[in-house]
């Protein structure tokens, strides 16, 4: 592939592997807790602590396919830099719930607000790139360089609770 190719959607590709190596780990630490539990590999017992573990990787692995989707649509459809720092900032809080949730259940809450945050911020980049194609396509106006600036913008602001 072309250099200017792959320099579109890289950070993109570097999130996403990271969010599966994160996946990987959560996935350890439940057949860690099975093992450590049972015995046997992946019994659901009646342990509060695997239960935790075994909820906290399930609400991760629900959360995932959505955040891919958005993430991928918001770096390619309005700006890479700004979705890959959401995913980054995503991977963080996603731990910090995991972790969480592993302690005291309240410990995950803050984790859990700060996500749907950045998945709403990625949605509405994805929405705002959609609606700049239409407009390009259907009254020539391209509004691509204000829609990269404001969400430069505000991503870091994802950081303030």
């Amino acid at each position: 592939m072309e250099q200017e190719v792959v320099g579109s959607f890289v950070l993109l590709v570097i999130v996403t592997l990271l969010s599966v190596i994160q996946n990987a780990f959560f996935a350890s630490k439940l057949e860690h807790e099975s093992k450590n539990y049972t015995g046997k590999v992946l019994q659901r017992g009646g342990s509060s602590a695997f239960d935790r573990v075994f909820t906290a990787n399930q609400n991760c692995r629900d959360a995932y396919p959505t955040f891919l989707a958005v993430l991928w649509c918001a770096g390619l459809l309005c700006s890479q830099a700004p979705a890959a720092f959401a995913g980054l900032m995503y991977l963080f809080v996603r731990q910090k719930y995991f972790v969480g949730y592993l302690g005291e259940r309240t410990q995950s809450t803050p984790g859990y607000i700060f996500g749907k945050r950045i998945i709403s911020f990625l949605f509405l980049m994805s929405v705002a790139g959609v609606l700049n194609y239409y407009l390009g396509l259907f009254f020539g106006s391209d509004f691509q360089m204000y829609i990269k600036t404001v969400t430069g913008t505000i991503s870091p602001l994802l950081l303030i609770p």
